[in-house]
């Protein structure tokens, strides 16, 4: 018997047909002997509409107020899942963030989580229950319901899983594993068996949607084993696994790219200690995530500083530096949306050289403009032009030997 964690995203639940697969899928490994604890997301769509409402009403919305509105979207999904269950046979019950209780930070719509008390849990699988517990949320030091970000069911459902010494957290989406970029840009991308914790961290942390960045982070210090597998065929999955699982490791793993960028470039800033703390702490202070920087040094005593941020946080960025423009002493702010990251990962770069040095002749090769480069052990990303974005995951996907074969041409063709 094992204790398993499923965790089924906003596609896997998006009807009632749907959500009775789920139920289906969970009943299976009910009847198989194991314990199961079920982690939801909201309906696909619903909290991109509820997201919407509170933008629409204020752009610079309270936190708090907008995460009792989203969060509402996965307490309609336990309901209907956990009445699902009891149709099939199986005795599912209901449980909010608050309940468990999974208790997090007080950063409103990019909590973190604390601690899980998984007790209560245990004692539930072991009386023959199946929790469904929303994703996405949990509650914070006022008592107020807090969520954990986009994607934060991901996180919810490893937290869950290292709570309740789960022997597995299956993640069940509408891919039907880990890919080596988007097959939807490059329709010859590989499904991966296996990755390492390390490389699924910076592929989720520069744009790959599998899984949250946040979630793959916990998996990797917690040692919790994730399964990435599809909802709607019974396919393997591939695993996040420990490195030393891995027995040949490739020069690039994946391609990643995230279109949710946004580049800001603050111009004429006094070149003098200090000054980046004077730009960085009061974005740091409102939540703002900054990603890529880059300091250029003028003739005159001044330097331009440009880095990038989410999308969504610039509004709140520019309101930021505005209010700090007297301290910080810039000329003037630069504020582009039309930029998009592409990022190549891979433990083999540890132990080659040239990796990077590739990426850029192929970018240039195809005429594509590289705005601002970033490093690490096992990653490099360059932030290019919008409009470029499927031209250069492509290039790059066949630049480090990453195709697949060809897809069988359709029958009659």
């Amino acid at each position: 018997m094992a204790r398993i964690v499923m965790k089924f995203g906003g596609t896997s639940v998006a009807d009632l047909d749907r959500i009775r697969n789920v139920a289906a899928r969970v009943a299976r490994e009910v009847k198989a002997g194991h314990e199961v604890a079920v982690v939801v997301s909201a309906m696909s769509g619903v909290t991109n509409q509820l997201v919407k409402w509170c933008g629409e009403l204020a752009p610079l919305h309270d936190q708090a107020e907008y995460d009792t509105v989203v969060a509402t979207g996965e307490q309609v999904t336990i309901g209907l899942t956990a009445i699902a269950l009891q149709t099939q046979g199986v005795q599912g019950r209901s449980w909010l963030g608050w309940q468990v209780p999974i208790r997090t930070d007080a950063a409103h719509g990019k909590a973190r989580v604390e601690e899980i008390d998984g007790a209560a849990l245990i004692a539930a699988m072991a009386a023959g229950q199946v929790p469904v517990i929303a994703g996405f949320q949990g509650v914070g030091p006022d008592g107020r319901v807090t969520t954990l970000g986009r994607g934060g069911s991901d996180l919810s459902a490893v937290a869950i899983a290292a709570a309740v010494k789960a022997d597995r957290c299956d993640i069940y989406t509408d891919v039907d594993g880990i890919y080596t970029t988007d097959p939807r840009i490059v329709p010859r991308a590989k499904k991966l068996d296996r990755i390492a914790y390390e490389e699924m961290l910076e592929l989720a942390s520069v744009g790959a949607k599998v899984l949250q960045t946040r979630s793959v982070e916990l998996a990797m210090k917690a040692r919790v084993r994730i399964q990435v597998l599809s909802s709607f065929a019974d396919l393997p999955g591939s695993l996040v696994v420990d490195e030393d699982e891995i027995v040949e490791q490739p020069l690039v793993t994946g391609v990643a790219y995230s279109r949710d960028e946004a580049k800001v470039t603050l111009r004429r800033v006094p070149d003098q200690p200090g000054i980046a703390a004077r730009v960085f702490g009061p974005l740091a202070e409102a939540n703002v995530n900054v990603d890529m920087i880059v300091q250029n040094l003028g003739a005159d005593g001044t330097t331009d500083m440009t880095f990038t941020l989410g999308r969504a946080d610039l509004p709140r960025a520019r309101q930021v530096l505005e209010e700090n423009r007297p301290s910080i002493g810039y000329d003037s702010l630069l504020a582009d949306p039309a930029v998009a990251k592409i990022s190549i990962v891979g433990i083999g770069m540890r132990s080659h050289a040239g990796v990077a040095a590739t990426m850029f002749s192929t970018l240039a090769a195809k005429g594509i403009n590289i705005q601002v480069i970033s490093t690490s052990e096992i990653k490099t990303s360059v932030l290019v032009g919008a409009e470029y974005t499927e031209l250069a995951v492509r290039a790059l996907h066949t630049a480090y030997g990453l195709d697949g074969p060809e897809a069988p041409p359709a029958e009659g063709k």
